[in-house]
This record gives structure tokens, C-alpha cells and sequence, in this order.
């Protein structure tokens, strides 16, 4: 896969989840504004605890691998990212991370 096809796609799936979450999530959320209510209804089965589980757990691995490359590599503004992947979730966060330190490895000569 091409450098420019990889982020492409990357922020093609990042738009694609805003997109999905303004239609899905917007309307009930402009009804009845209540943020925790709103997490919360991520826990109302075990179908949907699984996956709110799993995207949650997604974020701290993600969390984890931005400390670690700050350190290790000097890769700048992941707390960005990290923000991102609370809100708006974390395919945006994520995506972005990857565009970021595909730039900045690229820059530093270790990619």
C-alpha cells in the first residue's frame, strides 16, 4: 500500500466515524443532552458492554503506546490524539496518532 493511499484511508475512516456518530448519536443527544446517561446506554446488554469495553480498553492501549513513543522516539502531540479519542472516539484519536508519527518518523530519519 502507497504512503499516500495509507492516509488516505486513515482519514477517510476517521470522517466516516464522525459522520456515523452525528447521525447516530446526535439526535438523542440533542434530545436529552445527558453525557453519563449517554455513556452509560453503552452498557445496557452484554452485546454492547462487550464492544464499549473493548473501545475503552482500545483507548488505554493507545494511551500507552503514545507515552511510549514520546519517550522513545520524541513523538509530539499525542496528548492530542488522546483527546480525540475521547471525543470524538477513538478511531479519530487513533487515526490521527498514526498520521502524526508517520510524519514525524519520516521527518527524524528513523522511518
Amino acid at each position: 500500500m502507497s504512503e499516500s493511499l495509507f492516509r488516505r484511508l486513515l482519514i477517510l475512516v476517521a470522517l466516516i466515524f464522525c459522520g456515523a456518530l452525528l447521525v447516530l448519536a446526535g439526535p438523542p443527544l440533542l434530545e436529552n443532552p445527558d453525557i453519563i446517561g449517554a455513556f452509560a446506554a453503552g452498557f445496557a446488554n452484554p452485546y454492547a458492554a462487550g464492544y464499549s469495553t473493548d473501545v475503552i480498553l482500545c483507548w488505554v492501549i493507545l494511551a500507552i503506546w503514545v507515552l511510549f513513543e514520546r519517550q522513545q522516539y520524541r513523538i509530539r502531540g499525542g496528548w492530542l490524539a488522546l483527546l480525540l479519542g475521547i471525543v470524538p472516539g477513538v478511531a479519530v484519536g487513533f487515526a490521527l496518532y498514526l498520521l502524526m508519527r508517520q510524519r514525524q518518523l519520516k521527518g527524524s530519519g528513523i522511518v
